[in-house]
């Protein structure tokens, strides 16, 4: 593996150990075993560094959305399996998703980056269209219905993270919230 590589993994575990503070390039360059100056020869910064963790991440993500195009099943499960992909990724890697999806000046000015989240989102965006052409959701744009679902889930992932998603709601987690969005919306 390159040592470029060995950064962007040991950026990405540093942040899932102990949150954006725990990611420092003198940090970094210790896990890998390099100079404290070796980061700076493949990333210009710290938030070059956190664009390739985060280009690394939405491309998962992406592959996971692709793959799910080919899945013969009910368009609406489809939907749901692909919201699942970010609600697992929100549990098990917290502060890489609000890196994702929650610190956008963190992010900004990266090409690359904006390029591969509209892709992911254009695929998302795909999987909705084939449950709207299956007649299962409302005649609106599957643009607009994609970006409703998706934002309605980082909100409700942004709630369970907060604590203000309680179980005294009746709710035991993140996916009751959209699997009784996508009712309220699909026709059967």
């Amino acid at each position: 593996m390159s040592t470029a590589r060995l950064l962007v993994s040991a950026a990405a575990d540093l942040l899932d150990e102990g949150g954006d503070a725990a990611m420092t390039l003198r940090a970094v360059a210790s896990r890998v075993g390099v100079s404290h100056n070796a980061p700076y020869k493949h990333f210009e910064s710290r938030r070059s560094l956190l664009c390739a963790v985060a280009r690394q991440d939405v491309a998962a993500i992406w592959t996971r959305w692709r793959q799910l195009l080919d899945v013969e099943k009910d368009p609406i499960d489809r939907i749901l399996d692909a919201l699942d992909v970010v609600i697992a990724f929100s549990q098990e890697h917290p502060a890489r998703y609000r890196l994702l999806f929650g610190m956008p000046d963190a992010l900004a000015a990266d090409d690359t980056l904006t390029e591969a989240i509209e892709g992911a989102l254009g695929t998302f965006a795909q999987i909705v269209r084939s449950a709207r052409t299956a007649g299962r959701l409302p005649d609106t744009s599957s643009h607009d219905l994609a970006i409703l679902l998706f934002a309605s889930t980082h909100g409700l992932i942004d709630a369970q993270a907060g604590g203000r998603l309680e179980s005294s709601s009746g709710w035991d987690g993140v996916e009751t919230g959209v699997q009784i969005l996508l009712r309220t919306m699909t026709r059967d």
